[in-house]
């Protein structure tokens, strides 16, 4: 099974927003062990009983029980079995209600809003009644939360399924229906040993001299998967001498097994460097089973600086870095993955979490913490205490009337030194996690919290008062709000800005002029935007100007009109990275008017909203992109010759994401003719909602294509036969498709099956 837990959600394209929950494949190289577990549940799952049956797999912590069930949630005869497949993580503390929307949002397929008032559970027994449905409620603690849910799944006759994990064998007893509850058992010690190997060695053979160490390494894990990966993260760091390892293997005796987890994951951060201990600390204050974003993830260390001086050029790149050396220890795990492969979000074991959780309780939550740099030593001057905000303290600030001298849980000798001097040296940590109480009350805390680095309030509309609340805040390097209104000069003062994202509640109207004074800026994503220059602006885009934002890297917005003006804006961004845009009226000129300005850009999400754009002759030529291009979302833009061949000139293609393609009101008569064009390194492509009646394609098109993805394909019958000599292709996907094109994409797997002898390419029909 997969025992480093690889789950989650897959993400379509780097520039497509989705936020559909679902498993993505399981690596072969990391299944150990509990293949008959599978197909034991696998059979549970699909056969015996028509009535409704609640599978329930308990075990300890660290026995694997959520890998287990995400690699039977993502069987390809699971996937096509059921109509309705959804999963949950319930955990320790959870909420009804947002359980229950998260349920009925994966069954609807996100389809329909939810109104206030809504009797969720009614409408999720509605549109599970006649379907065939398999609900997976993972990490469950208590009864309660069961008897909560229980009467929203309808019975009937279909073969529906409920699974569940759970830590405690009590809870699985009590909601057994037919099937007895799985006890998970432990990993065999040979199991364990080939485990180890894979994770230390990574495919290597491990070296003679090892081995006697490594089987008694394997013999004191005690057969659990996540000691086992934990202690070959630890070991992988290490020198490969025998005496190393063999100090490791007396270490594990020692330990017995209810405190063994624990223990490993203490010696795993023991051997940490002080700066990743700050970054999996920070980790651990997410909401337990949440998915962190890894984008978000980098940029918040970047801010706090737990991994660079602010100086430095290639923070993103070093903070990655840092992610991985977590992840090779295992002390984090992958949560879904991008198409290119690139790590999209990440999570913490519930066991590591609450390691961590307890260290900053230790230490109440108080840390020293020194800016990373291989050339800076830890008693460099420019070190920094500071304390996470978290909800005990902010009960202790209110009663106390901020004064913070008074407050209890801060009387330590290092703090006592920084109150004579608060303002100046004690900082805090406004972690993402910081997102209780009443926003209109903390606005006045921010005051006293002048060094804050990271404000994040994205879930519920800032007050008009914002802005003079955060006036202060002259170190924030990233501000992440919903605000109803919003303008460039509310914030333009905040130099060390590195991350701006604003989502207005209406659309805006205004002069980003402003913006060249922040001149750290990394990321900005504003929604709703509406850009409107002046005549005063018009200095800044003069071909002699040297107005510059040469650190932004992502730039995302809408509401972009093609004209002299904005693309001449986005000009003085010569190291962008990702572009979104909306193009909104018929362009004047051509989207990137000299391509070789952004010879770094990697990612475009480009969305062409209006129709008459297309009755203009020669309106291709406004489309030739940045040669660089990895991957391209094009929503709403037409699927001409010309078109076609302004991707195709993209040779280093990665992913393609086409929405639309053709008229809206004709979809006879149409053909996207690819016979005559090659996308040399192009692994995904997406049609969504694309109208044509035809698709002609040879196997030299897509060459080294891996993964198809179609979205309401309602409009053409076939996939091109071709596509059955591509070598590489792995994966077609169907979502609301038509039967002569789930015809055409299993006739596609059954030529390649007689052609090579082998079952490569998996065709997955999702609802």
């Amino acid at each position: 099974m997969d025992v480093v837990e690889t789950c989650g959600k897959e993400t379509l394209s780097s520039g497509e927003p989705s936020n559909k929950r679902s498993i993505p494949s399981i690596d072969d190289d990391e299944i150990v062990g509990f293949e008959d577990d599978a197909e034991i549940i696998m059979k549970k799952l699909t056969g015996r009983t028509k009535e409704l049956d609640v599978l329930s797999i308990f075990g300890m912590p660290g026995l694997g029980k959520t890998s287990l069930a995400r690699k039977v949630y993502n069987n390809p005869s699971i996937v096509n079995h059921f109509d309705v497949k959804v999963w949950c993580a319930v955990s320790q503390a959870y909420n009804r209600t947002t359980l229950l929307v998260e349920i009925f949002k994966q069954a609807n397929n996100k389809k329909c809003k939810i109104k206030e008032n809504d009797n969720v559970a009614d409408m999720l027994r509605k549109i599970l009644i006649g379907k065939r449905y398999l609900i997976v409620l993972d990490d469950i603690w208590e009864v309660e939360a069961w008897e909560d849910l229980r009467l929203c799944f309808p019975r009937g006759e279909n073969g529906c399924r409920i699974m569940v994990t759970t830590r405690i064998e009590q809870v699985a007893k009590h909601l057994q229906h037919c099937s007895d509850p799985y006890s998970l058992r432990f990993l065999t010690m040979e199991e364990s040993w080939v485990l180890l190997q894979k994770k230390v060695f990574r495919g290597e053979n491990c070296p003679s001299n090892l081995v006697e160490a490594g089987l008694q390494i394997a013999q004191h894990c005690k057969g659990l998967p996540l000691v086992v990966v934990l202690i070959a993260g630890m070991i992988a760091k290490m020198g490969r001498e025998a005496s190393l390892w063999l100090e490791v293997a007396n270490d594990l005796s020692s330990f017995v097994l209810g405190e063994q987890s624990m223990k490993v994951i203490q010696s795993s951060y023991d051997h940490l460097e002080n700066h990743l201990k700050h970054c999996l600390l920070y980790m651990g204050l997410f909401a337990e089973d949440h998915e962190i974003t890894v984008d978000d993830l980098l940029k918040l260390w970047i801010a706090e600086e737990f991994v660079l001086n602010a100086e430095t050029e290639n923070m993103e790149e070093a903070s990655r870095v840092c992610l991985n050396d977590l992840l090779n220890r295992s002390l984090v795990m992958v949560s879904k993955k991008k198409i290119n492969g690139d790590i999209d979000s990440c999570i913490l074991h519930d066991v590591v979490r609450e390691f961590c959780l307890r260290k900053l309780e230790e230490e109440k939550f108080m840390q020293l913490t020194v800016p990373y740099s291989p050339y800076q030593h830890l008693s460099s001057m420019n070190s920094r205490l500071c304390i996470y905000i978290h909800d005990d303290l902010v009960e202790e600030l209110d009663h106390c009337d901020y004064q913070f001298d008074k407050i209890p849980m801060l009387e330590s000798k290092e703090s006592t030194k920084c109150f004579g001097e608060c303002s100046r040296s004690l900082e805090f940590i406004a972690h993402p996690n910081f997102n209780s109480g009443n926003i209109s009350n903390l606005l006045p805390l921010l005051v006293k919290l002048r060094l804050v680095r990271v404000l994040h309030f994205l879930y519920e509309d800032l007050p008009s008062s914002w802005p003079t609340a955060v006036q202060s805040l002259t170190h924030l390097r990233y501000l992440e709000i919903s605000v109803e209104e919003f303008d460039f000069e509310w914030i333009s003062h905040l130099l060390d800005l590195q991350t701006l994202v604003v989502r207005p509640s209406k659309f805006i109207r205004t002069s980003p002029t402003t913006i060249w004074k922040m001149k750290k800026l990394r990321h900005l994503n504003v929604k709703k935007l509406s850009l409107v220059w002046d005549d005063n602006d018009k200095a800044i885009f003069e071909e002699t100007s040297t107005t510059m934002l040469e650190n932004l890297k992502t730039l995302h917005t809408h509401r972009i009109t093609v004209d002299d003006m904005n693309p001449r804006f986005w000009w003085r961004f010569a190291n962008l990275e990702e572009l979104s845009l909306r193009v909104e009226a018929l362009p004047s000129c051509p989207l990137f008017p000299s391509v070789e300005v952004h010879t770094r850009l990697q990612s475009l999400n480009l969305v062409i909203s209006p129709l008459e754009f297309f009755d203009s002759v020669g309106w291709e030529s406004y489309f030739v992109f940045p040669s660089n291009l990895r991957h391209l979302y094009i929503g709403g833009c037409f699927l001409t010759k010309e078109m076609i061949l302004n991707i195709a000139r993209l040779k280093k293609l990665q992913s393609l994401t086409l929405h639309g393609g053709f008229s809206p009101w004709k979809s006879e008569n149409t053909c996207w003719d690819t016979t005559s064009v090659e996308f040399p390194a192009l692994k995904y492509l997406a049609l969504h909602s694309v109208r044509m009646e035809e698709w002609k394609a040879s196997e030299e098109s897509f060459p080294v294509l891996e993964e198809l993805s179609i979205r309401t394909g309602y409009y053409y019958k076939e996939i091109p036969p071709s596509l059955a000599d591509i070598p590489t292709l792995r994966l077609i996907k169907l979502y609301d498709y038509t039967d002569s094109l789930g015809v055409s994409a299993m006739n596609i797997k059954k030529e390649i099956e007689e052609n090579t002898g082998c079952d490569s390419l998996q065709v997955l029909f999702l609802s």
